[in-house]
């Protein structure tokens, strides 16, 4: 049995988030590369994000709050969120 006492981690919650936005646009750009000539600047993810660890208490009514405040309301009306179930 092993029990872990704990170590220090090897990146910080932004870093692991800069690293997924940067696999998941990649992946997204090869299987769709149309989509790159509708965006802003060829920019999958907004320079922005959130972080919350365990430790924060962090519940899904206060991401989902932050992600729905995200933008002006034009922004919103002209960049509507693309469902992935549109792609099947």
């Amino acid at each position: 049995m092993h029990v872990f006492v704990g170590a220090a981690p090897r990146y910080s919650p932004s870093r692991v988030m800069q690293i997924i936005k940067s696999i998941t646009a990649r992946e997204f750009f090869k299987q769709f590369p149309e989509i790159k000539k509708q965006l802003w600047g060829s920019e999958f993810w907004s320079d922005g994000g959130y972080i919350g660890t365990v430790g924060d208490g962090i519940m899904s009514d206060i991401i989902r709050n932050y992600v729905e405040t995200q933008g002006t309301p034009e922004e919103k009306e002209g960049y509507k969120q693309m469902n992935l179930l549109e792609f099947e």
